[in-house]
């Protein structure tokens, strides 16, 4: 009796113990929900490029007033997660509660900054995004009247945006925080783009492809206002905008090519490594790990020059590369599509080989929109709606398909990065993923993301590519660029090199043209630590590859590998191999 009395006491205490655990679980899931449709009222782009369309109307606050609702925001939710133990939490609901505490502390530590009196440049623009969105071939809907009166409603608020980042650009000339002139040189031609006033003016794209079902009234009440909200108000301030950076900004703008010239350029460059490599290593460890691996692999191409019997130096080679026709195939933008469109047939049938997971969702390969174009080194994945009906898109820019050169692009190693196994699996297989909270079925850790993406690339030859000695010396110009990435980022906002001293050394380094090389240093100055993630990032996986391989044996798999790194979404690194550790303890 006593044994039985035993038994259904300690059921009793089994069942109250799990049934406090559910509880403390759904109190869990409510804060990361809470987190997130919050944040999604805060960040109403986000929530568009996401599929959720209750915010299309409005666009984010700027300035000093927002960041301090920011940090509040970010301070309530770290008291929530205090109210939870960690280490009593299952293994999903601890690495999102380790990746909630990322994402809450990295916004806490921005606010110290004063990261606003920097609103736009040349590669990271608002404005851009709002060109992409009123063209009507992003993430804005344009199917009913209602669509078109958000859109009228979010190009009012980008009035107000315009006014505020002017705000916030004197704001930082008084305090000295000014961007470089060259980069101001390249951002003037956008926002003037954007301000152009005529049919041509990408804003204009969806009142020509207004839905047949429209009535007169209402196509006629759609026509006022792009005469009234577009062409009345939103195209003046772009204009207002232009003005302003050729008359007051430019002359202003700093001859520096980094952060380190500037008040608290120090801090701001500290805060982004961290931000972007999500690790505590510092400049000088990262600037030397991009020359070890600079050195590395200019030995493989000096083996790939000697293995197709060129008889010249490496420079001569890298100009051999950038100048022979053979390399150069292509006369319309169309060829250089349906390169790409080529590759995504080879890669498939491989696939299976290598993952056990597939995305639903769509792809497609589109041209970059004529007013970005200009401004893009290279291919880019802008990624689907987490509902799946909005496809992720490999955007290629072709401003002159003659000048496209198969061994710079690499086209293989690009698509592969950008596309499928890269970033568009990856990514859609996270946004695809319900057993995650709805906060992490987002991307939100560039080094996680772009580490992926370039180690996809090293799995070229199991995935039917690299047959060809110049697309596998494609493959290797571009895993050195990230290894550059690594040395010149650093170096330009430490004050190591300047904007002419990065283009030299890049040019030195690999078989690129002086346009690209141009581009891909602003790009740096533009975004300081982004140019990071790639390396730091697939260093990171691939020294877990080589761990677990040495730990597990025989156990060991890529698609068991593959599969760990793709059904937990994306995360800081030190939390990667956290839970890598505890997936290999299982096999």
């Amino acid at each position: 009796m006593y044994l039985k009395r035993w038994i259904v006491c300690v059921l009793l205490l089994s069942a109250a113990s799990t049934s406090f655990s559910q509880a403390r679980n759904e109190a869990l899931q409510r804060v990361f929900e809470n987190y997130y449709q919050q944040r999604l009222a805060l960040s109403p782009l986000d929530a568009t490029f996401s599929g959720d369309h209750r915010y299309d109307d409005q666009l984010p606050a700027e300035g000093a007033a927002n960041t301090a609702t920011m940090a509040q925001f970010y301070r309530r939710y770290q008291d929530s997660l205090r109210l939870f133990q960690r280490e009593s939490l299952d293994m999903t609901d601890r690495i999102s509660y380790d990746v909630l505490q990322a994402q809450l502390q990295t916004g806490l530590d921005a606010a110290k900054l004063h990261l606003e009196y920097l609103p736009i440049n040349q590669f990271i623009s608002t404005p851009a995004l709002l060109g992409m969105l009123g063209s009507g071939a992003s993430a804005q809907p344009f199917n009913t009247v209602h669509d078109y009166d958000n859109w009228f409603k979010r190009a009012q608020a980008a009035v107000r945006w315009i006014d505020t980042a002017i705000a916030n650009f004197n704001q930082g000339k008084a305090a000295g925080v000014v961007l470089p002139k060259a980069l101001v040189i390249k951002l003037i031609p956008q926002m003037a783009a954007l301000a152009k006033n005529d049919s041509s003016n990408l804003f204009y794209q969806p009142l020509g492809k207004m839905p047949a079902s429209f009535t007169t009234t209402e196509r006629a009440h759609i026509t006022q206002g792009y005469r009234e909200v577009i062409g009345g108000q939103l195209l003046p301030a772009f204009d207002k905008l232009t003005k302003y950076l050729q008359q007051q900004y430019l002359p202003a703008a700093t001859t520096a090519s980094g952060l380190y010239a500037l008040p608290g350029g120090k801090e701001m460059y500290a805060y982004w490594v961290h931000y972007y490599t999500t690790t505590d290593e510092t400049p000088e460890e990262i600037y030397q790990t991009g020359l070890r691996e600079v050195a590395r692999i200019t030995g493989e191409m000096e083996a790939l020059k000697k293995q197709v019997g060129f008889k010249g130096n490496l420079q001569q080679f890298f100009h051999y590369l950038q100048t022979d026709k053979k390399f150069m195939p292509f006369t319309t933008p169309e060829q250089v599509l349906n390169a790409y469109r080529q590759i995504y047939k080879k890669i498939m049938p491989h696939l299976p080989e290598l993952f056990d997971v597939r995305p639903k969702a769509g792809f497609e390969i589109r041209r970059f929109e004529a007013f970005r174009e200009a401004s893009q080194a290279g291919p880019a994945y802008t990624i689907g709606s987490i509902d799946g009906k909005r496809p992720g898109v490999l955007y290629v820019p072709v401003p002159d398909a003659r000048k496209v050169n198969v061994t710079f692009y690499g086209l293989e190693a690009t698509f592969m990065h950008e596309a499928i196994p890269g970033h568009h699996y990856q990514i859609s297989l996270q946004q695809e993923n319900t057993a995650l909270p709805t906060f992490r079925r987002q991307p939100a850790f560039n080094v996680f993301l772009e580490g992926w993406a370039l180690y996809v690339e090293t799995l070229g030859k199991q995935l039917g590519c690299y047959t060809d000695p110049y697309q596998q010396m494609g493959a290797v110009n571009m895993e050195i660029h990230r290894a550059i990435r690594l040395v010149l980022d650093v170096a330009l906002h430490t004050g190591k090199m300047t904007r002419e001293q990065a283009i030299d050394y890049m040019m030195q380094h690999e078989a690129v043209s002086e346009s690209i090389a141009v581009a891909e240093v602003e790009r740096y100055m533009a975004a300081p630590g982004q140019a990071l993630s790639y390396k730091m990032g697939s260093l990171k996986i691939l020294a877990l590859r080589d761990k677990y391989q040495r730990l597990l044996g025989a156990k060991f798999s890529l698609r068991k590998f593959h599969h760990a790194l793709l059904t937990q979404g994306d995360m800081p690194l030190t939390v990667l191999e956290s839970y890598l550790d505890k997936w290999a303890a299982t096999l």
